[in-house]
């Protein structure tokens, strides 16, 4: 059994340095990960700022519609077919797929996000708004330093939610042709016929880093609720 294991680990991994498939997909995936969070951060933001100001003061209309539109279209349609119009139509003449990549799984997860915040912020109480404006902060000032801070406090753990799903979306990166750790999972099993040690690897892997974003949002979460003065950066 042992000497088995030790043959398969080898033809899988050793031989023809089969293991560099997983270590550059392995980082392949973080990189788009992490650029698609960011982005995905920022407009889903702006976005629940737009539609929450329109909420509460009726301004905005226009961008709310543009807003509405593109939540309407994103949220409707599948994250790969989604990536396949970015790829092969939209950004048809780009040569860059990891930049094609991040912008898909960047604009998916931002209508995610925008909603995820959107509800955090109608949560906080009206009186928080009014108690801002009281003291001479702008609308802006007042949605920064009071509303989305105690929003965040709220929302942090169905955002650390949608990162670790975004994480997983990112699996779909072969069907543009990107080498990611799916996608160099399943080039050794297609190379060798043993599907165990590839894909058992990569979804080892996968569960290793949801685990620890899992630990690292708790963490934070735990840290931002036992403090008593906490502002956004």
């Amino acid at each position: 059994m042992l000497e088995m294991l030790h043959d398969g680990f080898v033809r899988n991994f050793i031989v023809e340095d089969r293991y560099l498939f997983i270590i550059n997909g392995f980082f392949t995936t973080l990189k788009i990960t992490f650029f698609a969070v960011l982005l995905g951060i920022a407009l889903g933001f702006l976005i629940a700022i737009i539609k929450s100001t329109h909420t509460m003061t009726g301004k905005l209309k226009l961008p709310n519609i543009i807003c509405d539109i593109y939540l309407i279209l994103i949220r409707g349609t599948p994250t790969m077919v989604q990536l396949l119009i970015l790829f092969f139509i939209v950004f048809a003449s780009v040569n860059n797929k990891i930049l094609v990549a991040i912008l898909a799984f960047g604009i998916n997860s931002g209508a995610y996000v925008a909603e995820i915040v959107r509800s955090g912020i109608m949560s906080i109480d009206k009186g928080q708004m009014e108690a801002g404006r009281s003291l001479g902060f702008t609308y802006i000032q007042t949605m920064i330093y009071i509303i989305l801070p105690q929003a965040l406090k709220n929302v942090l753990p169905a955002l650390g939610n949608e990162m670790i799903v975004l994480l997983k979306e990112t699996a779909i990166c072969g069907y543009i042709a990107i080498q990611d750790l799916t996608k160099g999972g399943d080039i050794i099993r297609s190379r060798t016929y043993d599907p165990y040690f590839p894909l058992l690897t990569v979804a080892a892997i996968y569960l290793i880093i949801v685990m620890i974003m899992t630990a690292g949002v708790n963490r934070l979460e735990r840290k931002l609720r036992n403090s008593d003065h906490w502002k956004l950066n």
